[in-house]
């Protein structure tokens, strides 16, 4: 028992027990050792990295997706964007960037912009096409040249009998 002295300085005595059950609102965090926090701090950072550089690819595959559906609406017919004004177009397009980040050689970052190619799938397309008629000539030529080397052959035969 524990004798608390009032301002009469009579004794009062009050019960305290050691084992009176108490709340804990905060634990005690563990000591890590500094290398340890350091290395976790760079896995963090690594793992952000990852996670923009995601995003942004995702950003610009929504961003490719906006552009297709808008030519799709362009060029139907009875689009109702466009009962008005058939010529215009729903979407412009100017330069579009996507934030990235970019690891450089000493192992440090640079948070930068990664251009977005809008026009990619056309000037692929372009080419592609071109290509194709190139291998189409090309083969027609051959195909040429092969009946008039067969049928000279022929007319050269015909004409020893």
């Amino acid at each position: 028992m524990k004798k608390i002295q009032d301002t009469d300085k009579k004794p009062i005595l009050l019960k305290v027990s050691l084992l009176q059950p108490t709340s804990v609102t905060t634990a005690i965090v563990p000591l890590r050792l500094q290398e340890e926090k350091i290395i976790s701090e760079q896995e963090r950072l690594i793992a952000q990295v990852e996670r923009i550089n995601q995003m942004a690819g995702e950003l610009e595959t929504a961003i490719l997706e906006l552009k297709a559906i808008a030519n799709t609406l362009n060029t139907q017919k009875g689009s109702p964007f466009l009962k008005k004004e058939p010529w215009k177009n729903l979407c412009q397009y100017f330069a579009v960037s996507v934030p990235w980040v970019k690891r450089k050689s000493d192992k440090s970052f640079i948070l930068t912009t990664r251009r977005v190619d809008l026009f990619r799938a056309e000037r692929e397309a372009a080419l592609l096409a071109q290509q194709l008629r190139q291998q189409t000539k090309k083969r027609l030529a051959s195909q040429r040249h092969r009946k008039n080397k067969s049928g000279n052959h022929t007319k050269r035969l015909y004409k020893r009998y």
